[in-house]
Order: structure tokens, then C-alpha cells, then sequence
């Protein structure tokens, strides 16, 4: 380490980690690598993760896995069981001196009673409690059991973007994403109420359903409220999409009808090209997939990229655990390096920033061997801590925090809203030639009035926000812009890195401007490396990331997510942020964050190039089925769905031997499941086709409502699989509020998604204003730089600030 190097952001945060499973272990390797001292308890056996692989690479005795490495790295272990005398005193002290703890179901230690949620915040007020369950700790399903497949089917995201193919059931998304998504959101939530609490520590029930809701669906509720249809009625594949080149496989996207265009030229075609067209752009592309395949399968992958990257078509290679490591773009970077003791690659950190420094990567602990040390350790109990002021309940914990937010889409916007949602005052810059990108695609003719305030999306992704729109291609407007950012302490923008060098905004103009300014860019691909003025929409940083590769069926073309390139990024995004401002309050520095795409979807998708590097296993697509459940599918039920079609599915996963006795005993134990061979996982995976052909015609001639039932009244992980714009008909998100009405002043009422955890310390209501129209508030943030009415009535003359799209 440099001589005087800053300590990282967190040094001195304490957190008792009691969770199993990965949300609560990437919640707290991201606090780890922030600095934080994370104290891991584990139950004898130790924690189930340092014997786990996907692949079922047979971890030896008294050794660790390579993802349980990854993610306990720096920490320390304690081993303790509450049945021995001393134990459960030992954690408790270890509680009363902890600023923090993290707690998940799943272990003895966990589940016993003095442990539970509430009752540790009882003994220890000062404690920020982090609770991470499928539904939450309150509600009616608080009890049900679940796993990371059967939220994503409860979620809608199995269904919600049209992922796959009408003439296969519908596929989820591979690789245990939504654990990751549950641990950066539970981490970003402890950051805010670190940096904004005082007096009583808080309990922050996070529910991992709400999570998959908030990043595997895009607003579908608000849309189907705002615009009366679903976002997606069929399931089809993008054309190009995925597409198999002359060796090897390729992601080419067409987002808006210039990239139609311009493909349609690249592939020799521009005949094809026809503006006035009615058809959507899937449509056209549909029309001509055979001829588009046949051109992409012979051209090679480095060919196809080159062409698109020149016609500024997003594009990227499919990775995967074998190959991602190589690519060059990562090389140039320094995305992965070798995991402490060099035994395999891992990741790099999701975000960059300086002068604030992140830990570098540290081997994880052997089972308790920080255990005598803490026995004897004397553990100082944290003081009592006084009761909040009255009235203070409803106080966020970004109150009095200013941003600049130059975002547009949904990875920057996810980023802000969230600051917004706890407090910060955001104001969100757009301009009327080029106003936010999701006020485009909200399917509205641009005929109709006021149809650029009609976008459920913008709607659902800006409340709390205030609206301001300059010109920043105008001298005048990047004046103004620059004054305005004096008076912000944190400025967000995820423009190309191209566009904001060219306007003279680099992190040194804006210390110029303001000294301890927060700065915060989200390019796709990064500000260096040979890729990083390649437009990145969510699909190409899924594919160029892993999680593509392993979505779909082994015997096609997989599948792009579609959806979690974009909020995976914003949350990682308001992680680095909250880190970047704690460095600020330690040091009166000024922070520059780089929090590219595609780094925080390297984090996530770790588990390929880990396994791969540790085990030579290439993890693979395997249509429903995965490595943590057996038997794990959707089946066919016997309902017709709400377009008419014979498409209503269960998901059913079976984690546990336990559970496979319940499932046969819930379904009459009947003699195929009854069999003795079928007791283990590894037998039940060797024959899943036998039983996924006798499960799916006992639910096929029964309804959903009745598969459900029987199987979680038996302690069965099982779910409807839902169309996303009926989310709000389960009981347990009502219970929670996780929805809230908002009424637009153009758009009208709609339900909008909240944040997926509750706060004891409140607030009891998030969202506190609509969305803001376009340029709503130009009067009242010009005032505030000391701007007359005549100066800016002469802007709104010039087409500098304006009320309306100028297009």
C-alpha cells in the first residue's frame, strides 16, 4: 500500500454476518471490500457455501469452495452453537459491540430465537439489522417456502420481457442472479442508513421477491395502468439477437429504428429499409430472420462485431466461463484478476474509484479461526443510544443530499430514483431536443397531446425527482449547467464517454467548479479499453457479462435476460455512490466514481469464470433446470391463460431431500416417487426426465390455485408462474405496500413499485411526487442560481430550456 493511502470508505464499520446463501454473502463482501470488519458466524458444520459448486466438483474435506473464497475474502470466522454453553454469549457480545449485522434463515444459529430479526434489535437498539427473505418478515407468506426459481416465476420475470420461444415453456434466468440482486440492493439500504442515521440503530426487512420484481420486469404494472395492455403478450425470439456466426456466437441488437436501419444496410439489404412502415422493429426484423441468420453464420464473430461497431449497432460476443477472461477488452482493463493464493481468476471490484480506495482482494478465512481471538477478546457494548427526536421518524437518511442526475433509460435513472426514494433531492436534466430516452418508448403515437408525459416507464423510474431542461450543446445551457453543479454535492451521468469529454465536464472541470463534488459515470463498457465507445443496452452487456450464455436451452441459441444489465448496474452504481460520499465525510475529498456496466454484471456472472478457472468446468444453459434444486421445472397446468392460450405454468423445486418426501406424500405417493432410488439429489437429477414427465401430467390436469396449495401446505418451494402486470394481486406485496397510487397530472393515476425493503425508522410512504414534467421545474431552479423572469423567458426564447420536445 502507498505510504498515507486513505483508508478505505468503512474502516471502523462493524457487521456480524448470520446470513447463509449468497445475497447475504455478497451484501457483506461489498461492505468488506468498502472497507467494513465482517465477522462471519457460522454453525460447526460451517457455512453451507464453502462446500457448494454448480458444476458438483466434489469439494474435499476440511477445504474450501472457490465461489465460498470469492465472497468471504478479508472477513473472519467465528464458529459458534447455540446448544453449547458460552455460544450464544459469544455472539450476543459480539452483536453489542457490532455496528451491523446481516441475517438470513437457514442455519441453527440463525433460526434460533434469541437471533430472530426483531429480538436482536430489542437487546441492541444501536444495531442496523439487515434481514434478507424470499417474501419478507411480516405477511402472509412471510412462512412459505421458496427459492431463487420460484421467486422468478412469482416475480413475472420468467415471462414478463417475452423471453424465449411460443413452442417451449418459458425459461428463466440462469445463474442465481437474484441472490446477487438481493445482496446489492441489502448492502446499498445498510450504506443509506449508515450515512443518514443517528441515535437508534433500524430494521431493514428486505424481500428478495421484491428485488426480482424491481430488476426481472420493467414497470409492467404502471405500464398496464398507464396504457391498458401488458408489455408483452407472447414469448419470441429477437431477431438478430443471439445469433450463431461461422465460429462462435454473437449478440447484435436492434433498440430503435435507426439501428434497424442500419442493420438492414450491414447485412447487404438496405432494400429492407422502409420508414414509413407500420410494423414494430421485431416485426421487421421477423420478416427477414432467415436471410439475416444465414448472412451472420458466414461471417465470424471478430467480422460481424467490427461492421456493427462501425454502424453503431450494439453488439458484443456471447462470454462464458472459458473464454471471458481472454476477451480483450477485459485484458486491457484488469477485470479479473487471481484470487488470493492464484488457485483461480475471480472478478475485480464492480466499481473504481480515487482518491477513495476499495480493500484489495484477501483470502477468506478457514472455519472459526478468529474464534479463541474473539473469546477473549474484550468486546466493548456499544453505547445506549438515545431515542430519535419526535417527528424525526419520517426523516430519510439522504435528506440534505443535492444531485445532479444527468441519466437517461434505466440504469442511471434506477441509480438516482433509489436516492431519491430515501431522501436526496435529485434533479434529473434533460434537454428538449434529446429528452430522456424512456419518455421515447412508451408506445404513445407522438400525435396524441402531451404524449412525451404519458411513458409509464418515465413514470415509474423519476417520482421524487425534480425536472430541468437545458441545452447543454448551447454555450448558454453548459453555463448554467455548471453553475448548477456548485451547488450539488454529487453529479450522476451514464451518457457514452465520448459526449461528455467533448463538453469539457471530466471530473478535474468539475473540482474546478466544486472542490468535494461526488462524481459519478456510468459508461456501458467502461472509460478505457478497445470497447468503450460501444453503445450498451442491457442485452450485449448481459451477453459480453456471462448472463446470456447461461439462459435457455442447451439445444438452441440462448437467450438474452434482457433486463438485468440495467438495474444490477444502477444499484452497484448507488453502492459506490453512498462509499464515495462516506470518503467525503471522513476526508473532505472530493470522489470520482467509475461504475461501468459491465463490471457490476462481471460481479454477478462470477460463478462462471470461478468455476471454470478453479475446476475446468464450463457451466452450461439447462433450459429450467439448475444446481441447486433437483427436481427444478416449470409444468403445465390445466388453466388457459388470459390471452386465451393453454400457457399457464408451475415452478416446482425441490432443495431438499426433506422437501422430496413432502412433494411425494402432498401428490398421494404414488409408486414412481416413492421409489428408494429417488431419495437423493443426485439420483433425482440422474432420472429428471422420468419424473419431470409424471410431474408434469399430475399438474396438467389441475389448476394452479390447486398445485399451489397443496405444495406449500406440504413446505414444498412452488409458484405460479405470472403474467408481471398481475403483481399486484399477490396478497403478500399488498401486505407490504409495495405499490403506491400516484397520480399524474397528464398520465392519471397508476401503481408504481416501491423499494423492496421496509424501515423501521420509516418512512411509511416513498413516493412523494409524481414524475416530473418535462422542464417542470426550470423556473424554480433557475431562481435559485439568481436568474430573473425576463432571463428566463429570453432562455425559453432561445430553445435553451423548454417545456416541449423540439423534434
Amino acid at each position: 500500500m502507498a505510504e498515507n493511502a486513505p483508508e478505505p470508505p468503512l474502516t471502523g464499520y462493524t457487521v456480524v454476518d448470520l446470513s447463509t446463501g449468497i445475497a447475504g454473502a455478497y451484501c457483506t463482501k461489498l461492505l468488506a471490500d468498502g472497507g467494513a470488519g465482517v465477522v462471519k458466524v457460522e454453525p460447526p458444520e460451517g457455512d453451507p457455501l464453502r462446500s457448494w459448486s454448480a458444476s458438483d466438483t466434489v469439494i474435499p474435506r476440511g477445504a474450501d469452495g472457490a465461489l465460498f473464497r470469492f465472497l468471504a475474502g478479508s472477513k473472519r470466522s467465528v464458529v459458534a452453537d447455540p446448544g453449547v454453553d458460552g455460544d450464544a454469549e459469544l455472539v450476543d457480545r459480539l452483536l453489542g459491540s457490532a455496528d451491523a449485522v446481516v441475517w438470513s434463515s437457514g442455519s441453527k444459529l440463525a433460526d434460533h430465537k434469541d437471533f430472530a430479526p426483531a429480538e436482536m434489535r430489542r437487546r441492541h437498539p444501536h444495531l442496523t439489522v439487515m434481514s434478507i427473505t424470499p417474501f419478507g418478515l411480516r405477511g402472509p407468506w412471510r412462512d412459505r417456502a421458496a427459492t431463487e426459481f420460484t421467486l422468478q416465476a412469482w416475480s413475472g420475470g420468467i415471462v414478463g420481457l417475452g423471453r424465449g420461444e411460443p413452442d417451449r415453456a418459458p425459461v428463466f434466468v440462469g445463474g442465481q442472479v437474484g441472490e446477487y440482486l438481493a445482496g446489492v440492493y441489502a448492502s446499498a439500504a445498510m450504506l443509506a442508513s449508515r450515512y443518514g442515521r443517528s441515535g437508534p440503530g433500524e430494521l431493514l426487512d428486505l424481500s428478495m421477491l421484491e428485488t426480482q420484481i424491481l430488476c426481472l420486469t420493467y414497470y409492467p404494472v404502471t405500464y398496464f395502468e398507464m396504457l391498458g395492455r401488458p408489455w408483452r403478450d407472447a414469448r419470441r425470439v429477437t431477431v438478430p439477437g443471439v445469433a450463431r456466426a461461422r465460429d462462435g456466437l454473437v449478440d447484435v441488437g436492434c433498440g430503435t429504428a435507426q439501428q434497424w436501419f442500419d442493420l438492414c444496410a450491414m447485412v447487404g439489404h438496405p432494400e429492407w429499409i422502409d420508414e414509413d412502415s407500420s410494423l414494430t422493429i421485431t416485426e421487421r426484423a421477423t420478416l427477414h430472420a432467415d436471410e439475416i441468420y444465414e448472412w451472420f453464420g458466414s461471417n465470424t464473430v471478430d467480422e460481424i462485431r467490427e461492421l456493427a461497431t462501425a454502424f453503431r449497432i450494439p453488439n458484443a460476443p456471447v462470454a462464458n466461463g472459458a473464454n471471458i477472461a481472454s476477451l480483450d477488452h477485459f485484458r486491457e482493463r484488469g477485470s479479473f484478476v487471481d484470487a488470493p493464493g492464484g488457485e483461480f481468476q475471480q472478478p475485480s471490484h464492480p466499481y473504481r474509484m480515487t482518491p477513495a480506495r476499495l480493500r484489495p482482494p484477501q483470502r477468506a478465512p478457514r472455519l472459526g479461526e478468529h474464534t479463541a481471538q474473539y473469546r477473549t477478546a474484550a468486546l466493548a457494548p456499544r453505547p445506549r443510544p438515545r431515542p430519535r427526536p419526535t417527528g424525526s421518524a419520517n426523516r430519510l437518511p439522504l435528506s440534505g443530499i443535492r444531485v445532479l442526475d444527468m441519466t437517461t433509460f434505466w440504469a442511471g435513472p434506477c441509480c438516482t430514483h433509489f436516492l431519491a426514494m430515501l431522501g436526496a433531492e435529485v434533479i434529473h436534466v434533460e434537454s428538449t431536443r434529446r429528452p430522456d430516452g424512456t419518455r421515447l418508448i412508451a408506445g404513445v403515437p407522438v400525435g396524441e397531446s402531451q404524449w412525451w408525459e404519458k411513458s409509464p416507464i418515465f413514470a415509474a423510474l423519476n417520482t421524487n425527482k425534480k425536472g430541468l431542461t437545458l441545452d447543454l450543446q448551447s454555450p448558454r445551457g453548459r453555463e448554467l449547467l455548471r453553475r448548477l453543479i456548485a451547488t450539488c454535492d454529487v453529479v450522476v451521468e451514464n451518457f457514452t464517454p465520448r459526449v461528455l469529454d467533448q463538453m469539457g465536464l471530466d471530473f478535474p472541470a468539475l473540482q474546478a467548479i466544486r472542490a468535494d463534488i461526488v462524481m459519478v459515470r456510468m459508461p456501458g463498457f467502461g472509460l478505457d479499453g478497445p470497447w468503450r465507445d460501444n453503445p450498451a443496452f442491457a442485452y450485449v452487456i448481459e451477453a459480453a457479462a456471462g448472463l446470456t450464455w447461461l439462459t435457455g436451452y442447451a439445444d438452441r441459441a440462448p437467450y438474452d435476460p434482457y433486463s438485468i444489465g440495467d438495474p444490477n448496474a444502477g444499484m452497484h452504481a448507488v453502492n459506490a455512490l453512498l462509499l464515495a460520499l462516506e470518503h467525503r465525510r471522513n476526508t473532505g475529498q472530493g470522489v470520482f466514481v467509475e461504475a461501468a456496466m459491465v463490471d457490476a454484471a462481471l460481479s454477478v456472472a462470477a460463478e462462471q469464470v470461478i468455476e471454470y478457472s478453479a475446476y475446468g468446468a464450463l457451466l452450461d444453459r439447462a433450459g429450467n433446470r439448475g444446481p441447486t434444486a433437483a427436481p427444478q421445472n416449470l409444468y403445465r397446468s390445466a388453466d388457459i391463460n388470459e390471452f386465451g392460450l393453454p400457457d399457464s405454468w408451475v415452478a416446482i423445486a425441490v432443495s431438499t431431500d426433506e422437501q422430496w418426501k413432502a412433494l411425494t406424500e402432498a401428490i398421494g405417493s404414488p409408486s414412481w416417487a416413492t421409489d428408494p432410488g429417488l431419495a437423493s439429489a443426485a439420483a433425482r437429477r440422474e432420472r429428471a426426465d422420468a419424473i419431470d414427465e409424471r410431474l408434469a401430467a399430475w399438474c396438467g390436469r389441475r389448476g394452479r390455485d390447486e398445485i399451489v396449495a397443496r405444495l406449500w401446505a406440504a413446505g414444498v418451494p412452488v409458484a405460479k408462474v405470472m403474467q408481471p402486470h398481475r403483481q399486484t394481486e399477490l396478497g403478500q406485496l399488498a401486505f407490504r405496500g409495495f405499490f403506491e397510487e400516484v397520480d399524474h397530472p397528464v398520465a392519471g393515476p397508476a401503481r408504481l413499485s416501491t423499494v423492496p425493503m421496509r424501515l423501521s425508522a420509516g418512512p411509511s410512504k416513498f413516493h412523494t411526487q409524481h414524475a416530473p414534467l418535462l422542464g417542470q421545474h426550470n423556473r424554480e431552479l433557475l431562481s435559485e442560481l439568481g436568474l430573473g423572469d425576463s432571463e428566463i423567458a429570453a432562455l425559453e426564447a432561445d430553445g435553451v430550456i423548454g417545456r416541449a420536445p423540439a423534434m
